[in-house]
């Protein structure tokens, strides 16, 4: 399906869903990691980032040929001003995306006999943590709007999954990067939690990434056309007549990377 072809309620809907899954599949992890390894914390981060890569994977691939799969504020955003988005669909994307994760967190959380809604505890905000959320959220875009104008956008739902699994590790703060997933994770007091006055300084911190990314890909990749923009991550395509054969759409939405999604940056020793 031409994410341009598809009506806007329907592209909602799956920025809905699609980040209500991504939501559960972090919080969940994180809720498993945790009852699995009681002891470990490092297994647990492991757990909680295989268990993230792979569901990324997979919901990126379910919901990209609808909405791009975004799943994440700043994705959109940032498509927005590249022109591969329209500024009215991003506005009904983002509080779609910052409601899937909410309910997302609120499913986690029962599915493991929780409260549906429990306050998280766990503070985060450092500078440390600022600057991690900067770095993560940055090279998220780069990865998308990078595949996107090199005409490798295939790669994209592997690429992005990769990386982000790669971010739970080399980042303070396991990579949240996408500002939906990091209020749906105030709602659950768990491994995946944060805390909600550490919450606006990776909000914060996210935006500043996004600020970053614009910068960068506008100096490495100038004249990124909206037409380019608009397939990052997958690239969408109508069927033809030609025997099953597919033709490049026009003007679909956005990437479809959201991202997302996050780690759960579990404090690690200083070496």
């Amino acid at each position: 399906m031409d994410v341009a072809e598809a009506a806007l309620w329907r592209r909602v809907v799956a920025e809905l869903l699609g980040s209500a899954f991504l939501a559960a599949v972090v919080i969940g992890s994180g809720i498993a990691a945790q009852q699995l390894s009681p002891h470990d914390s490092g297994l647990q981060l492991l757990e909680n980032a295989a268990a993230t890569a792979g569901g990324l994977f997979a919901v990126i691939l379910m919901f990209g040929s609808i909405s791009g799969a975004h799943l994440n504020p700043v994705v959109s955003l940032v498509d927005a001003a590249f022109g591969g988005l329209s500024r009215r669909d991003a506005l009904a994307y983002v509080p779609a995306q910052v409601a899937g994760c909410v309910g997302g967190a609120v499913l986690a959380n029962l599915m493991f006999s929780q409260a549906a809604i429990s306050i998280s505890t766990k503070q985060r905000a450092s500078g440390a943590h600022f600057l991690s959320e900067v770095l993560a959220t940055s090279g998220l875009l780069l990865v998308v709007f990078a595949l996107a104008r090199t005409g490798r956008a295939r790669s994209a739902p592997a690429a992005v999954a990769a990386y982000i699994g790669a971010a739970y590790f080399f980042t303070s703060s396991t990579s949240f990067a996408n500002p939906a997933i990091t209020i749906g994770r105030m709602l659950s007091d768990t491994f995946a939690g944060i805390a909600p006055s550490s919450a606006p300084v990776f909000i914060g911190a996210q935006v500043v990434g996004a600020g970053v990314a614009v910068a960068i890909i506008t100096s490495l990749f100038p004249g990124v056309t909206p037409a380019e923009a608009a397939g990052v991550v997958v690239p969408h395509h109508e069927p033809t007549g030609n025997g099953g054969a597919a033709a490049p759409s026009g003007k679909a939405a956005a990437p479809v990377a959201s991202l997302q999604a996050g780690g759960t940056n579990q404090a690690r020793p200083r070496s």
